[in-house]
């Protein structure tokens, strides 16, 4: 569906990622510090039988030509449920309910099952932002009007965009995750030297635990990456979540992990657990993805329940290979409060919300505030209870200031 908006554009919706060139998506995308919005990743998630309607996530991209010229887009779906999302609106689906308000469908703006920080508008270089940003608005306005659709929604939005879409009137409503920063580390045993005396230990002793049980682990980058591993990481992921029954999240498809090996291994890191005698099967992986100078945890699973492994295959591992590879974010994924405890203090992230019935959005501007204020406090809270060394400040005679480590 084309719509000539005004003599400069004219807006798209998209149903399949395919019908837009690469070249002309990944020209706005690949800029962008995230790699979740390029589009051999979204693209794989759709012809993966991933991220489809048959799923609840029926792809609507917003697109924005001048001419025969890409200038700005938006991967939309439009949902029938929220699974997938990691952010939980269920309070809000049952108050519509309540108020006699269809809340499904809705709109969805995020990279379908990825809770990373990073979404937002694609908008080409040299663009007029702010005046696209509201002709891409005043689209998503008319069409969810159009097709009765209860609300629109952006999750683990790119915190500069935030601002731009609260002058378009979206709310924000905050949340956390666990989140580790470079602090200028040379090597792990400076990430070490941040925890009090007692974590260095627990933290060096499950590193020794994966040594004691007979195991290596290997980072798998790139080309460097054997074939084989894309379907065993799949394996792992399925058994993974199987565990968990109905709460298991899988989503992912065997075919979605097969087409990252032809399209997108440049971006895959593996942490891989080999025992002594086999040397090609490993017995866990965790599996990363890569861009710039961020790195972001997927997916874990392992054949057997062995002392620490989680704990080294998606922490410490990409930890060491960040510090290696001059990564400054290392975001491990949904969920966790045991990543705390490990150098990832609980870090505000944002969704951007807005509903279409008017008393529903009433509800929401009035106590947005107050929902924010208890998630602030409970980062602060959290964060409180990390086990990080504390410096002590000694004034010494000569006028000088030194630290000191009072938990050594």
């Amino acid at each position: 569906m084309v719509e000539q908006l005004l003599p400069r554009y004219s807006v798209s919706w998209i149903n399949k990622i395919a019908e837009i060139p690469q070249t002309a998506w990944d020209a706005l995308a690949m800029p962008l510090k995230t790699p979740f919005l390029e589009w051999e990743w979204l693209n794989n998630l759709e012809t993966s039988g991933s991220a489809t309607a048959k799923a609840g996530w029926l792809p609507n991209h917003l697109t924005v030509w001048r001419d025969r010229q890409l200038i700005a887009a938006a991967p939309l779906y439009i949902k029938g449920h929220s699974y997938g999302e990691f952010v939980f609106d269920h309070q809000w689906a049952d108050l519509a309910y309540r108020l006699g308000v269809q809340y499904y469908p809705k709109m969805l703006g995020m990279a379908p099952f990825t809770p990373a920080e990073g979404y937002r508008f694609l908008i080409a270089p040299g663009e007029d932002e702010d005046e696209l940003t509201e002709l891409m608005v005043g689209a998503i306005d008319h069409f969810c009007d159009r097709h009765h659709i209860s609300g629109c929604n952006f999750l683990y939005v790119d915190p500069e965009w935030r601002p731009i879409m609260e002058r378009q009137g979206f709310t924000s409503w905050m949340h956390h995750s666990y989140v580790w920063q470079n602090s200028g580390f040379n090597t792990f045993d400076d990430y070490l030297q941040v925890f009090n005396a007692n974590q260095r230990r627990n933290i060096k002793r499950e590193r020794k635990a994966v040594e004691t049980a007979g195991l290596r682990l290997v980072t798998h980058t790139g080309d460097e990456i054997p074939k084989s591993l894309f379907p065993t990481m799949y394996k792992f992921y399925s058994d993974h979540c199987d565990k968990f029954g109905w709460w298991g999240s899988k989503y992912l498809t065997k075919k979605f992990f097969e087409q990252l090996h032809h399209h997108y291994r440049h971006r895959v890191l593996f942490v891989a657990a080999y025992n002594e005698y086999d040397a090609q099967h490993p017995m866990g992986m965790s599996f990363c993805i890569t861009k710039g100078d961020r790195l972001y945890g997927r997916y874990w699973g392992s054949t057997h329940e062995i002392d620490s492994l989680h704990f080294n295959a998606c922490y410490y591992m990409p930890i060491e290979w960040a510090i290696a590879n001059n990564i400054q974010i290392f975001d491990p994924g949904a969920g966790g409060q045991h990543k705390k405890r490990r150098g990832f203090p609980a870090t505000p992230n944002h969704s951007l919300h807005r509903f279409y019935n008017s008393r529903l959005s009433q509800i929401l501007r009035s106590y947005i505030s107050e929902v924010n204020e208890i998630e602030r406090q409970e980062i602060d809270a959290i964060n409180q209870d990390i086990p990080f060394s504390r410096r002590e400040v000694q004034l010494n005679p000569d006028g000088e200031v030194t630290f000191s480590d009072a938990d050594s």
